[in-house]
């Protein structure tokens, strides 16, 4: 039974499970929904996934959608996924769970909130209030300290005071790299003063690598992109 992925790349959640596959040899089929386009609104796909969202999967005839759910069927079902992405041990297992079911609420929803509002805007057809912004950058700013406070503990490299990556790493830090698309200064300005959280991001990319870079390009891309626009925009308003 081949897996088959689909998946937008532009979506955080998306990447996380494109990067877990790869890492553990896990072969798959990617099949693009873009959501920019609502390829997720199409009949088609709400045959996947009812709820319309990216990523979803199939394994033969099972249909799995959520991000979360997903990494956990993956590193359940699959042999030969290390134990420190998903471990047996249920008291392990059970602290992982609680940083994923704490980041839907808190994390992904400032830093969703915010970018969609901001540097993504004009792609995605937004026109945020004017209370919007700044609620959710006060709610990942919140995020980001307790996770600088709380989820990293002293002298380990990853959450939970583990010493290698779970897929609460993977899955929080493929959030977090969705600031790349923010201009750099307000990057720098919220990322700033935590130097833990830096450190992580860090850490998990080196830990990740070649498939963590390789599956971000399309940030990079799409800051290009809106860099050019806000050139060319300047450019006719001189």
């Amino acid at each position: 039974m081949k897996l088959k992925i689909y998946a937008d790349r532009l979506s955080q959640p998306s990447r996380a499970v494109l990067i877990f596959c790869k890492l553990n040899g896990i072969d798959f089929e990617e099949i693009t929904v873009d959501f920019v386009k609502r390829q997720t609104q199409s009949p088609e796909f709400k045959e996947i996934n009812p709820m319309a969202e990216v990523p979803a999967i199939m394994h033969g005839d099972f249909k799995l959608f959520e991000s979360h759910a997903i990494l956990r069927y993956l590193a359940c079902a699959f042999p030969g996924v290390a134990d420190n992405w998903y471990p047996t041990d249920l008291i392990k297992r059970a602290k992982i769970d609680s940083v994923l079911d704490w980041h839907h609420s808190n994390l992904r929803r400032g830093e969703v909130t915010l970018v969609q509002n901001t540097a993504l805007a004009t792609i995605l057809g937004r026109q945020p209030g004017p209370h919007v912004v700044p609620e959710a950058e006060k709610l990942l700013s919140a995020s980001l300290e307790k996770i600088e406070t709380f989820w990293l503990k002293e002298n380990e490299q990853f959450l939970l005071g583990n010493s290698q990556p779970s897929i609460a790493d993977l899955s929080l830090v493929c959030e977090i790299m969705q600031l790349e698309v923010m201009e750099e200064e307000d990057r720098n300005r919220i990322l700033g003063p935590y130097k833990k959280v830096q450190q992580w991001i860090e850490d998990t990319k080196l830990a990740t690598r070649p498939h963590f870079e390789e599956f971000h390009g399309v940030l990079y891309q799409v800051k290009a992109k809106l860099q050019k626009q806000q050139l060319l925009g300047a450019n006719t308003e001189t």
